[in-house]
């Protein structure tokens, strides 16, 4: 089962703008994310819900996409995301996050995943932007935005080919394709 929920957990920047995500529904995978561990059991990080409209539009504008794909400026109007998390550091209770945003980040991802949503961890952003956009004041450092919304393209994950390119690519159908290292290239017996 958790298998089925990782392979489902794909990295989805196309999704059904009019699929709305309820704050309820935000604040069940932000409880996941408080429930996981933490170095130092600092529990320094902070989340801001953003589901409304006009927010997601400033919080939109602000965020760069896939920069593999060159040619892409991002999800189109009908394909944005219908919510974000934006996850920051309280400076005051501690900066050293270790690992913890990203644990914190997966475990919200998977809360997505099971309710048949998706997301895109995303930290290439104009933070100054988004922190003015949303009032944030600068007890809080900005870590990353997670974009959620209704999955609409498809992610296939294939081997990584013979010439070794990592890159991820979309085909004509807007199949979105994500190469992967196979088990035994990453295990080292020594």
């Amino acid at each position: 089962m958790l298998k089925d929920l990782v392979l489902k957990n794909r990295t989805y920047r196309r999704f059904y703008q009019e699929e709305k995500i309820s704050r309820e529904e935000l604040l069940e995978w932000i409880d996941l994310a408080r429930l996981t561990s933490c170095g130092a059991n600092l529990q320094n990080l902070k989340y801001i819900i953003v589901n409304e409209d006009d927010k997601n539009e400033q919080v939109f504008k602000e965020l760069k996409w896939a920069g593999y794909l060159k040619d892409w400026d991002g999800p189109e109007e009908g394909e944005k995301p219908s919510a974000y998390i934006i996850m920051l550091v309280d400076t005051e209770i501690g900066t050293n996050i270790f690992w913890n945003h990203g644990l914190a980040a997966q475990s919200i991802l998977l809360g997505a995943t099971e309710k048949g949503f998706g997301g895109c961890m995303i930290a290439s952003y104009n933070k100054g932007n988004i922190k003015d956009a949303l009032g944030i004041s600068d007890r809080y450092d900005t870590l990353m935005v997670i974009a959620l919304g209704k999955p609409k393209e498809e992610v296939v994950l294939e081997e990584i080919g013979e010439d070794g390119d990592i890159k991820y690519w979309r085909d004509e159908n807007k199949v979105h394709h994500v190469p992967k290292r196979r088990l035994e290239d990453i295990v080292l017996d020594i």
